[in-house]
Parts: C-alpha cells; structure tokens; sequence
C-alpha cells in the first residue's frame, strides 16, 4: 500500500514494493498525491517493476517541441512549415504544462480555443505535430506516459475538399491581373498550374533535367505521396516551357518563374 503523509506543508505520496527502490512526490493537494500513487501501484501490478515518470514529470511541453525541432523536425519535407506551426504553438499555455499533468481535457480545451480564431485543418496539422511529438518521446527519448493524451481527444471535422473551377471569364481576368503585376513571369506559372494540375510545390520544384518536351512530359521524381510520377504537357503548357526555356539561367525552372 502506498503512504501518503503530510509533509512541510505538502501531501507526500511514497511507493514502496520489495526488492524495488521506493518512489515519492509531493503535491499541493492529497487527492492528486492518492491518484499519483493508485497509478503507479497499477503499473507496478502491470508491469512488476515502477516506471521512471521522472523525464515526464520534468519535461514541459515547450522542451519536448524544442527537442522534437532539433531532432525529428529537419528530416521531414515539411520541415519549415512545421517549425513556424510549432513555433507559434510555444506561445500558447499548454507549452507550460509538463508531459506529466498534461491531460486529454487540456488538450481538448486547447482544441476548442483554437477553433474559434483557426481553420479545422490548422487545427488538425497542430495536433498532429504534438501527438507525434509525444509519440516520439513515450518510444524513442524514455518518457514514461502510460498512453498519449493527444490520441485520446475528438479531432475536428475535416474541410471538405476544394473542388472550385474557374468560370467562364475568370481565366482571362486572371491573367490579365497577372500581367499588371510585378513578376512579369507569373502569366506562364498560372498557365501551367492550370494546363498540368501540379501543386505549386512540384511547380517551382520542377527543373529542366526532368523536363522532356520532345515527348511532353514533366517527371516529378518526388510528389507529396512520396512516390515518382510523370506529368503529360498539353500543347499550350509545352509551349510555355520552351518559351520559358529559351530564357533560362539555371536548372531549376522555379529560377524563371520567381525573378
């Protein structure tokens, strides 16, 4: 059984088992030190040995983020909207929470704030970061959570997808506005988002190494699934490409698009 004992002002929670060196913590209220230590008996029960809360019980939301920045956050495509995502995730409260005390209602409360100045999808991307990053921390860092508070809250309802098309019209007046502007190259990048259907970031990731106009074709060698494929260029979009081509000053076709 665990002791719970007033202790310079605090309620002090100590775990003793056989064989096993004892574990205590002190809590402002003797609720919180019975609950602290009814868990910890259970894992003992579970797992015959107490787990080391200590790293959660230290580690605030803000240091997991920080680390999870450092380490896991270079390595993905999306490496720089997620740093500016997490980065204003560390301005808000639930950064002060440690891994310990953070609980599904915390997170469900963050949720619900968010939602009422954020899109569902911004929300959705928020939440997905933070619940990799505990994911991370409970399998890789050793961060004893008995499970993750993240993967236990409702997610918003996804927008429906976009499916807008241009009406008759709008295409002309969209150049046209295109041709007033600064970037006198922004007509051809319209042009061949429109002719190919490629995401922006396969447009201006687009060199001419994988550019074969002789065969009108554009190979995308890495696409937001993470797999290759080939794009076929209608007339009018290899038209733009050798027009484009002819002026060309580096590899990358994004070079013309942008200067």
């Amino acid at each position: 059984m665990a002791t719970i004992r007033r202790l310079r002002g605090r309620w002090q929670a100590q775990v003793r088992r056989k064989g096993i060196p004892p574990r205590a913590k002190s809590f402002d209220a003797k609720i919180d030190a019975e609950k602290w230590a009814r868990n910890l008996e259970a894992e003992l029960d579970r797992c015959g040995s107490l787990p080391d809360t200590r790293l959660a019980e230290q580690m605030t939301v803000r240091d997991l983020f920080e680390r999870y920045l450092k380490e896991i956050t270079p390595h993905k495509r999306s490496a720089s909207s997620e740093v500016y995502r997490i980065g204003a995730m560390l301005k808000r409260d639930i950064a002060h929470r440690t891994l310990a005390t953070l609980t599904p209602q915390h997170i469900a409360t963050y949720r619900d704030e968010r939602l009422a100045v954020a899109s569902p999808a911004t929300v959705i991307r928020e939440l997905n970061s933070l619940g990799h990053a505990i994911d991370i921390a409970r399998k890789e860092w050793g961060v004893h959570l008995p499970e993750n508070p993240c993967r236990m809250i409702r997610r918003p309802k996804p927008p429906r997808g976009r499916d807008r098309r241009l009406q008759p019209g709008e295409e002309e007046r969209l150049l046209e506005a295109a041709d007033t502007g600064r970037n006198p190259l922004m007509r051809p990048l319209i042009i061949l988002a429109l002719e190919t259907a490629m995401r922006q970031g396969e447009l201006l990731g687009l060199t001419w190494d994988n550019v074969n106009l002789e065969r009108r074709l554009a190979h995308l060698p890495l696409t937001k699934n993470g797999e290759a494929r080939d794009v076929p260029l209608s007339t009018r979009a290899a038209a733009v490409l050798r027009e484009l081509k002819e002026t060309a000053t580096s590899d990358r076709v994004r070079t013309a698009v942008r200067n």
